[in-house]
């Protein structure tokens, strides 16, 4: 279950269950509550796997296992991976340097079996590593009006600007960390972090106090982030190349060793990935799998499809090869080829702008 999970159930969520936990997937309407997102402000649930890793070597450790150069200031962050040897993405994270210690924000029901892969090449280094899962809560403000909801509640501190820094303040006496986030709605966002057994007065707080907000689950998250092009760890990260996903922001070349740097290195310096990850308008609504054509030939796979509240059409992400040509394309539907063609990311243009955007090198 979720740190909330009598709360969304108080207010009508239907409940999906992913990687072991319950998760709100709406509340009803779930269309409505998407424009609702799109044109205002809309909170939820995040349900990360929550990592608090402490001792005076935590830095160099954690910066040494992932993509990206954890910063060393108190108060900013950064979006990493966490690669095979072969530089397959296994986990994507979000690292909070919070001063004596870093918080690592990892997909649901990943925290457990990451935490004692860790633990067991800490070697003679200090470095505590423990699952924090049950006692925080984070709940994502998603919105162009989303500045204006947190200045709205938050006491002692004024809205982080920039991207992955944040502050501590207050919401109804409560203590909260407030992050900006890097939109991967396509909106303005924040992540409010506050103890658990505080959250349900931080969610009342954040959806009634102020200018209204609505409630929304992991249905229109999927459709948000769809229209906004990023790639989510379930449908399109795991087991992929980051080349390929154009995830330049979770990476950086010059920081040196990491696992699967050498792969992800050598792709990079040849400059052409296997493939790249595309946006397709559709005829017809593909399934996750569904094969991509090119005058007869199979180009590539369908990662994600919704029909899109903001569009009125289905839409698609999809991985292709990476020189093709990808207008006039079809894809499988129903045992039928339909027509798709490509299109520039993001689909839908909203307040932010999701920093996961594919970017590939010229």
């Amino acid at each position: 279950m979720t740190v909330l999970e009598p709360y969304h159930a108080e207010h009508g969520a239907v409940f999906d269950e992913r990687t072991g936990r319950r998760l709100p997937r709406h509340y009803g309407r779930p269309e409505r509550t998407h424009l609702a997102v799109r044109n205002a402000v809309g909170i939820t649930e995040m349900a990360y796997g929550v990592l608090v890793v402490t001792g005076e070597d935590r830095l160099e450790y954690v910066d040494n296992a992932v993509s990206n150069r954890v910063p060393d200031a108190d108060g900013e962050g950064c979006y990493a991976l966490l690669c095979d040897p072969q530089g397959r993405i296994e986990h994507d994270l979000y690292v909070y340097n919070a001063g004596e210690r870093l918080l690592v924000f990892a997909p649901p029901g990943h925290a457990e079996g990451l935490a004692a892969e860790w633990r067991e090449k800490t070697f003679i280094q200090d470095v505590a590593i423990d699952v924090a899962t049950d006692e925080m809560a984070v709940l994502g403000v998603h919105g162009p009006n989303a500045t204006e909801k947190i200045a709205s509640v938050l006491n002692n501190a004024g809205a982080p600007e920039g991207e992955l820094v944040f502050d501590r303040g207050s919401i109804h006496d409560v203590g909260v960390t407030v992050i900006a986030g890097d939109d991967p709605t396509g909106e303005d966002s924040y992540e409010v972090v506050c103890a658990a057994d505080e959250a349900e007065t931080v969610l009342d707080t954040l959806i009634v106090h102020g200018q209204n907000a609505i409630p929304f689950g992991t249905r229109t998250w999927e459709t948000l982030t769809l229209e906004a092009g990023t790639p989510l760890f379930d449908a399109e990260l795991e087991g992929r190349l980051p080349n390929v996903l154009g995830l330049r922001n979770a990476v950086d070349f010059e920081k040196g060793c990491f696992v699967g740097q050498e792969t992800i290195s050598r792709v990079e310096n040849r400059g052409q990935p296997s493939g790249r990850l595309v946006g397709l308008r559709c005829e017809a609504l593909p399934e996750p799998g569904a094969a991509v054509f090119a005058d007869d030939r199979s180009v590539g796979e369908v990662t994600r499809a919704v029909e899109s509240p903001s569009l009125e059409a289905p839409i698609a992400l999809a991985v292709v090869e990476f020189d093709l040509e990808v207008a006039d394309l079809a894809v499988r539907v129903d045992g039928e080829e339909v027509g798709a063609d490509g299109t520039d990311l993001p689909f839908v243009e909203g307040s932010g702008r999701s920093a996961r955007l594919p970017a590939y090198a010229e």
